[in-house]
């Protein structure tokens, strides 16, 4: 629960002096009083307005407090969350609220300050280089959407993939949205989509008029399901009919088995566009996620490992594919003397400011891992033994960036669902998730084809019981601790 003020030194009697009354006011500081009876119960609270109200109404300050009206308190009892604490704060113009027991003692005083404190899922965790970026594109007034700081966070960000070529875009779903594009992908095409994943890995599809096929998990690493995809394939050559590109996306930080996925795509000749939006910083093998794809993309949305407030990458081995993607990505603008344009073009580039922001978080990357990985294995082990917890998988193929910190919870084994821990940190000001509900399972969607992993659905079991709790890389250990506290109330019964 939120951090307690100790009730004893603002604990008075009515027979207590005004004068006196005023003195503890000020030594504490804190503009309450607790005003008790002879058993020690709180009567009821008094605050310096509550005093000068006395004074302006004739008392003298040698008078005791007797001459105080009773008023009842506003109190919380045993069992309060933040979300009533901070309603009843609110609604009555206060900042501290006693916590009384069953016979009306304060055990403790509320303070707001500690109330209002929310933890977010996944907030921005901003450094010191960004500002050096954002500064030097104001003072050489590079305000446009090009500039030496998109040059450069392109250039920066392929030598840390190992990439030879990448083009800095508006958002991950701009550059999955190009990839489509680049493929030549369009209307009645078919496009095999990992279906456990955010709704921005399938949108494009639609934006071509494309026809999204949709693929489980697999247990072993929560992304696209080998065994799935094959089925897909196989059901895809006996209607004579391929897809025109696989969307491999991999989730909460997680590549998925992209040995495999390519494997089955280069026999059937398919190219595959490697989602790595959520993945940045994790590897796969000994290759940093987000290399695989014919073409990979990325994001830097507010709520990624690193961030550029909004922003993505596309990034491939063939220059030809980035050449594209930066020439759509500017309205497809003709190499002409005037303004010339044969084919339709986006307003997908980004700006010199948000690639200043994404140079100076690129730095700290390595760091912004190692957080979040501790974030993980602090959870892992304070929740550790909790019957009906388990904990995403990481296959020893895999080192996982963490993004999410994300678990499972067994109804039937904890005796509590996944939206009862939800509420409950929710009412507590902390920020938890459920697992992406999945493409398949969406009214956009319905009607879809979708091929499940050979043993049952795993995305559908994943979005029943899964949970993401909050895991930015800026969290410190005692937030980490209140989260566990939290989830520990509700589930250790």
């Amino acid at each position: 629960m939120a951090e307690t003020l100790d009730p004893i030194t603002i604990t008075v009697t009515r027979s207590m002096r005004v004068i006196d009354a005023l003195e503890t006011l000020n030594r504490t500081g804190m503009g309450l009083l607790l005003l008790v009876d002879a058993t020690g119960a709180l009567e009821r609270t008094v605050t310096d307005g509550d005093i000068r109200r006395l004074l302006l109404g004739g008392a003298r300050v040698e008078a005791t407090l007797n001459e105080l009206g009773s008023q009842p308190p506003v109190t919380l009892q045993s069992g309060w969350t933040r979300r009533a604490a901070h309603l009843l704060m609110n609604q009555h113009g206060i900042h501290h609220i006693p916590l009384v027991d069953a016979t009306g003692h304060v055990s403790a005083v509320i303070d707001r300050r500690a109330v209002d404190e929310v933890i977010y899922l996944s907030s921005p965790h901003m450094g010191d280089s960004e500002r050096e970026f954002i500064d030097d594109a104001f003072r050489t007034n590079w305000i446009a959407p090009l500039g030496p700081n998109v040059d450069q966070f392109e250039s920066e960000f392929a030598e840390m993939l190992g990439m030879p070529h990448a083009a800095a875009l508006s958002s991950g779903t701009a550059a999955l949205h190009l990839a489509l594009c680049i493929l030549g992908v369009g209307t009645g095409d078919l496009v095999f989509c990992s279906s456990l994943t955010f709704a921005a890995s399938a949108n494009p599809i639609a934006y071509q008029g494309a026809v999204p096929i949709f693929i489980d998990s697999e247990a072993s690493s929560w992304n696209m399901s080998p065994e799935a995809l094959e089925d897909a394939f196989a059901w895809a050559v006996a209607e004579g009919r391929m897809p025109k590109a696989v969307i491999a996306v991999d989730i909460y930080g997680q590549s998925a088995d992209m040995d495999r996925i390519m494997s089955i795509c280069r026999r059937h000749h398919v190219p595959v566009v490697e989602d790595a939006a959520e993945s940045l910083g994790a590897r796969y093998k000994d290759r940093p996620s987000g290399t695989f794809g014919d073409m990979s993309i990325f994001s830097f949305n507010g709520n990624k490992i690193i961030t550029t407030s909004g922003g993505g990458m596309l990034v491939s081995r063939n220059p030809e594919y980035v050449r594209r993607a930066r020439f759509l990505a500017t309205q497809a603008r003709d190499s002409a003397r005037h303004y010339e344009h044969s084919v339709i073009g986006f307003n997908y580039r980004m700006s010199n400011i948000l690639a200043g922001v994404g140079r100076g978080q690129l730095r700290m990357l390595p760091d912004r891992v190692e957080s979040r990985r501790r974030v993980f294995r602090h959870y892992q082990e304070a929740l550790a033994g909790i019957d009906g917890v388990s904990w995403m998988p990481e296959p020893t193929w895999s080192r996982s960036s963490r993004w999410l910190s994300v678990a499972t919870v067994d109804p039937i084994r904890c005796g509590r669902t996944t939206s009862d821990v939800i509420d409950a940190l929710a009412a507590e000001f902390i920020e938890a998730r459920h697992v992406w509900k999945p493409m398949h399972l969406q009214p956009v969607f319905a009607g879809s084809r979708y091929f499940p992993h050979p043993s049952g659905s795993v995305s559908d079991a994943l979005f029943r019981d899964g949970i993401c709790l909050p895991s930015g890389s800026n969290m410190t250990d005692a937030q980490i601790d209140r989260v566990v506290e939290e989830v520990r109330r509700v589930l250790v019964r």
